[in-house]
């Protein structure tokens, strides 16, 4: 790939990896009650399924998703419950303090999936990637090279974005260190990811 094309591709890339969203709302709430560290390593999760994605992408299945109605749909529908569900976990969370202990690192795991599960319930991720990363494919030359290459910057700077809003979080943790304010901080996000939920069930197919 030129080197035009990449500096066009970058930058606007970068952007979609910086808006605000489920997975990045997730890295400030996980940064804010198990720390830093424990919150970028749970993005793993996030980006497992966003290789997948890509990797479905470029095998064509957004076609499918594009054009069965009942497979959007389905995947939409699932994806909204799960983020309903996680809002509903912190709005009732209790706010006691919680001490720094190995608990949060035994729970990676299970923060991971969440992760994962939050980015793979997104049925408008897969059709970013389709829609997006092929305008800077050069048709002429190896697609499959160009698309890898993209997938592969697309993650990097993923893992930049969640480092991003996890060290926002870190700094809000010093913020919320009462119950209370951890409880305002909780049910704040609640109600955003019940938003996205939401906007995700008024999505339609591009």
């Amino acid at each position: 790939m030129d080197l035009a094309t990449l500096a066009l591709f970058l930058p606007a890339c970068f952007a979609l990896n910086m808006a605000p969203g489920p997975n990045n709302l997730l890295s400030i709430s996980n940064a804010t009650r198990y720390g830093y560290r424990t919150a970028c390593m749970a993005g793993v999760g996030r980006l497992l399924a966003f290789t997948i994605m890509i990797a479905l992408a470029s095998a064509g299945l957004a076609v499918v998703l594009q054009t069965s109605e009942l497979v959007f749909y389905g995947i939409k529908i699932v994806g909204a419950a799960y983020l309903f569900y996680l809002a509903y976990q912190l709005w009732n969370a209790a706010p006691q303090v919680e001490a720094e202990s190995d608990n949060a690192q035994a729970g990676l795991l299970g923060l991971a999936r969440q992760e994962f599960l939050v980015a793979a319930g997104n049925p408008k991720a897969i059709l970013i990637f389709t829609a997006f990363l092929p305008q800077f494919v050069d048709p002429t030359v190896d697609v499959g090279s160009q698309f890898t290459l993209l997938g592969l910057l697309f993650l990097a700077l993923e893992w930049i974005a969640i480092g991003i809003y996890a060290y926002i979080g870190l700094h809000m943790r010093r913020w919320f260190t009462q119950p209370r304010g951890k409880k305002i901080f909780n049910r704040c996000c609640a109600g955003l990811l019940s938003a996205a939920a939401s906007m995700l069930l008024m999505a339609r197919r591009a």
